[in-house]
């Protein structure tokens, strides 16, 4: 075996793993999301940046509040979910970087100095933040449901500020009755890695 983690840990995170499209309504606590994001921080990001930021929605307020915002496919599973997150990206995340790597505090300057480098570098960090943070629901025992198909501007006005930009949607929760889809392919290792 060419892997070191247990193989029920893989399926756990990878191999048996789906979106999620319906839960049970056992609640998330807290404590579930602190460790979560207590284990997926550590995982790398240039400058080890840290630009995602996750608004938990909690109250039935907010709740429908964010409903309205999402596709109407989206808005049944969004509406019943224990937990939805909202994921963005913080694009002052520079501000943070003497702090968070301290090898080099002048990275904030001479690389983030500019809001457009800052826009694109806070997207794809937060970016692979998020994926971290759906495979980190996964080693919670825990179900996501990913999405992106919401209204990006109206749930920026109702739940964020112009600093900060939505990236995805994500319901959170132990998988209902009819959760997942059937697994679609995957592309084949010789259609995606090249050796030069």
């Amino acid at each position: 075996m060419s892997l070191v983690l247990d193989p029920a840990a893989q399926d756990l995170l990878f191999r048996e793993a789906r979106t999620a499209n319906t839960f049970t309504d056992e609640p998330v606590t807290d404590d579930q999301v602190q460790a979560i994001y207590d284990l997926v921080k550590y995982g790398p990001t240039a400058f080890n940046q840290t630009p995602l930021r996750i608004t938990l929605v909690r109250s039935p307020e907010a709740r429908e509040r964010l409903v309205k915002h999402m596709a109407e496919g989206n808005q049944p599973k969004t509406a019943t979910a224990p937990l939805v997150a909202i994921l963005s990206a913080d694009n002052e995340f520079h501000e943070e970087l003497p702090a968070l790597f301290p090898a080099f505090p002048q990275a904030k300057d001479v690389f983030f100095a500019e809001r457009p480098a800052r826009e694109g570098s806070a997207a794809l960090n937060a970016a692979l933040q998020a994926a971290y943070f759906i495979v980190g629901v996964r080693a919670a025992g825990l179900a996501a449901g990913p999405m992106t198909g919401f209204d990006f501007e109206g749930v920026r006005k109702e739940f964020l500020d112009d600093d900060h930009t939505p990236l995805m949607v994500v319901n959170i929760g132990k998988p209902g009755a009819d959760a997942w889809y059937p697994r679609s392919p995957r592309l084949a290792y010789e259609d995606v890695i090249t050796t030069v």
